[in-house]
């Protein structure tokens, strides 16, 4: 019987249980249907990754031992995928193989549970992880929302251990000649961030790689913090760099999305903010108007515009303004 706490603890939440037991799956299905998940039963190893083409899961609940194969491997080839990764893994554990905790844990499991499950034990339990996922959820989708992409990534071979869609798009577009859906991140990037960890070990600040294309888009990654056990570690708070994942943030900064945080900060017209913005990568009047399909008198009188508009009676002063307030909304953007 479910406690009345935990009666409607889901949300319609899909939960995964894969178990050769099956008396057992169904048991607990109708358990998570009754607390208000959605339930999805599965029989095998290979039952389970063939379903994820379908549709991931929100968390799954995992016996140790299946027909065709260890829940452990599963799980450790469900958190190489990209769809499963986020998900929580809950081991359903036999209590006279207390090895099965460790070897839980180092497969990607979240938690266990023994066997026969406790229901108010189990719901509590899987509320808690759930939350969790929720709010990583959100936050990475809050970055991607505002422009920032994200990616874990671990240190020792490159493996990614999620991505946000984003990142993966933004990747396919600067590293053409990597795999999309590769298991593991860019050259690009391995060699960055094994760059990074070697200025971590001599006290320097790791410095962002800067990925180009030829229409002046550029892609900055950072090095955000370590996840896992060390989540809460910023780069300059941890000694044990190996020891986690990695979480990269990436933005993407282009001539046209400058141009256009000029033309809404200060108010211009499009060509004006143009003029603006070739001003501040240095360029003459005469290189402006070649640029853009004008004379220089032409520029020089959208110039004079903008000097109106920005408070200024300088070229260098316009410019010194336009990039101290683009810097604050473009962080990647250098003049």
């Amino acid at each position: 019987m479910i406690p009345a706490a935990a009666a409607r603890s889901g949300q319609g939440e899909s939960i995964w249980v894969v178990s050769s037991d099956m008396q057992q799956a169904r048991g607990l299905a109708e358990l998570l249907e009754d607390a208000g998940y959605g339930a999805l039963v599965l029989n095998s190893a290979a039952a389970a990754l063939a379903q994820v083409a379908v549709a991931p899961p929100d968390l799954l609940l995992l016996d140790a031992l299946l027909v065709d194969g260890s829940g452990f491997d599963l799980a450790s080839r469900l958190k190489a995928l990209a769809q499963t990764s986020p998900a929580p893994i809950i081991f359903l554990a036999d209590p006279t193989h207390p090895e099965h905790l460790v070897q839980a844990l180092e497969s990607g499991g979240a938690d266990c549970v023994n066997q026969p499950v406790k229901p108010h034990e189990l719901l509590a339990r899987m509320a808690m992880h759930l939350a969790g996922a929720r709010e990583r959820r959100q936050a990475r989708n809050a970055l991607d929302a505002f422009g920032y992409a994200t990616l874990t990534v671990r240190p020792q071979d490159g493996k990614l251990m999620w991505q946000t869609p984003l990142s993966r798009e933004l990747l396919q577009r600067y590293c053409p000649k990597h795999p999309p859906y590769a298991s593991r991140t860019a050259p690009e990037v391995q060699s960055w961030l094994q760059e990074c960890l070697r200025c971590l070990r001599r006290g320097d600040a790791p410095r962002p790689l800067v990925l180009s294309q030829g229409d002046g888009a550029r892609l900055t990654l950072r090095l955000h913090q370590q996840t896992g056990d060390n989540e809460n570690a910023s780069v300059t708070d941890s000694e044990e760099w190996d020891v986690d994942d990695w979480l990269i943030v990436m933005r993407e900064v282009s001539d046209q999305a400058v141009i256009q945080s000029m033309r809404d900060v200060f108010a211009l017209t499009l060509r004006e903010a143009e003029v603006l913005y070739w001003v501040v990568k240095g360029k003459t009047n005469q290189d402006v108007g070649d640029i853009l399909g004008s004379s220089p008198m032409t520029v020089k009188k959208h110039l004079e515009r903008v000097f109106v508009k920005l408070g200024v009676e300088t070229r260098t002063a316009a410019a010194g303004k336009a990039t101290a307030r683009i810097a604050q909304l473009q962080p990647q953007f250098s003049g």
